[in-house]
């Protein structure tokens, strides 16, 4: 199938008692689909990166769940429940610092802890609680671009907005956290322009945003990660938005490697900076940003692109998948309650504890 015939991005499908992913690591060249109905395959294309973005790998990891749970072949509900444990664990190992799949998991395992029914009954449950998450986040996804209408500068009428990594349908269930916002303003006649990072090394920005971006016809232009200071000194951006893999307690935010800079950069130049993300994002475990995880990846990424070897033999690297801003420096956090500053994130914990 080629990306021209795309009209609906979903990246995570249930159907005929399977899940079917966009293989996003070929895209946009390709648009094809991949087929899981294993629990270890699940957790093979979360930490792959078939299927990515916070909310995207929370719904793959709700279903994940279940296919571990239909895997199970047993009748007595403590073994049941054990086993089920060991599913949790090898779907916690594929990626540490995308807190939404920590969070799926604890909820599919209260699920089924709390559930009165026998062994067949629960994993009925099972799945129909993966159908819940996905479903609730893209009504959530829906919510956080229309919440973020009402933050946005209201000059220029239609605004250019820089945004960085992907955050878009591919992203989520649906629609997307910062890009559902672009989508909103788009849909409103408020948007002018989306300049979206590259996003190295994995080149999420330029592969699968820009790729969103043309298939709903929103005008879109590629920059490499180090233009985005220069284009905001010419005036050329009026808002930053990006999304979030894990916000802590503070309003501190992790996300894609390189956010951290431009949240420094758009302070610069007085430019507003926005975080765009569900609640379920936010780990009230941990009190600031420090303490989030942040996962190193292969160095290949950075030496390797395609088949051919960029960098010199014997040159060392360093390759963090994300960094995190300080809640100082973001505008407000936009997510499905509402804008709200980062330093009120907090009042929420007992609202939305699981």
């Amino acid at each position: 199938m080629t990306s021209s015939s795309v009209n609906h991005i979903y990246p995570v499908i249930w159907q005929n008692d399977k899940v079917f992913l966009i293989d996003q690591t070929r895209l946009p060249g390709e648009y094809s689909v991949v087929e899981i109905s294993l629990c270890e395959d699940m957790a093979q294309a979360i930490r792959t990166m078939i299927v990515r973005g916070a909310p995207a790998i929370g719904v793959a990891a709700a279903y994940g769940m279940y296919l571990g749970a239909k895997e199970i072949q047993t009748t007595n509900r403590e073994v049941f429940l054990k086993k089920l444990e060991k599913i949790a664990q090898l779907l916690r190992e594929t990626r540490p610092t995308a807190v939404n799949l920590f969070w799926a998991i604890s909820r599919m395992l209260k699920i089924a802890y709390e559930s009165v029914g026998n062994v067949e009954q629960i994993k009925a449950i099972l799945l129909e609680t993966a159908q819940a998450i996905q479903l609730e986040d893209l009504k959530t996804c829906q919510a956080i671009g229309d919440n973020g209408l009402i933050v946005l500068p209201s000059e220029p009428t239609k605004l250019t907005i820089l945004t960085h990594c992907n955050t878009g349908s591919l992203a989520t269930a649906g629609y997307g956290t910062a890009l559902g916002v672009i989508r909103s303003a788009w849909r409103e006649n408020r948007l002018a322009r989306v300049y979206a990072d590259e996003t190295r090394p994995r080149l999420q920005g330029a592969k699968l945003t820009a790729w969103e971006c043309v298939q709903e016809g929103i005008p879109v232009t590629v920059i490499t990660d180090s233009m985005a200071a220069h284009c905001m000194q010419q005036g050329m951006i009026d808002a930053v938005i990006v999304g979030a893999d894990r916000i802590a307690a503070n309003g501190d935010t992790a996300n894609k490697i390189g956010t951290y800079s431009l949240a420094i950069v758009a302070q610069a130049h007085n430019i507003p900076f926005f975080v765009a993300a569900p609640f379920s994002t936010v780990d009230f475990s941990i009190s600031d940003g420090s303490q989030i995880p942040i996962e190193e990846r292969h160095p290949s990424e950075i030496y390797q692109i395609g088949n051919t070897e960029i960098c010199a033999s014997g040159v060392e690297f360093y390759n963090p998948a994300f960094d995190v801003t300080p809640a100082s420096l973001i505008k407000a956090i936009i997510t499905e309650k509402g804008a709200i500053s980062p330093q009120e994130i907090i009042n929420y914990r007992r609202e939305l504890a699981i």
